[in-house]
């Protein structure tokens, strides 16, 4: 359902979110789950490495992947890792992500 609101532009319409920003994209159910569950496990690889203080290089070394794919890494690049790069990705960190499965 559409909402109306009013702005500086005059009025706009709103579309409340629905399950995921990737099923409102238009992806089916279960692709656009795979692509949050790649989303989440880029942005908690980001936040460890910000929390550790490194740079893009040091990262890289700890990675062992290239500076430019730390770069498509923290820019949230989420096209550019599969679910099985960001596992090993989390694993050589330190990072020990698990899987849950719900009916």
């Amino acid at each position: 359902m559409k909402k109306r609101t009013h702005s500086e532009h005059g009025p706009r319409h709103i579309t409340p979110a629905s399950r995921s920003v990737f099923y409102d994209l238009g992806f089916d159910e279960a692709e656009a789950r795979v692509l949050e569950m790649r989303a989440d496990l880029i942005a908690a690889l980001r936040e460890h490495i910000e929390k550790q203080g490194w740079t893009q290089s040091e990262t890289a070394r700890k990675l062992g992947t290239t500076q430019p794919r730390v770069s498509a890494l923290m820019k949230g690049a989420w096209r550019d890792f599969s679910a099985d790069m960001l596992l090993v990705l989390a694993g050589r960190v330190g990072l020990r992500p698990t899987l849950k499965l719900v009916a």
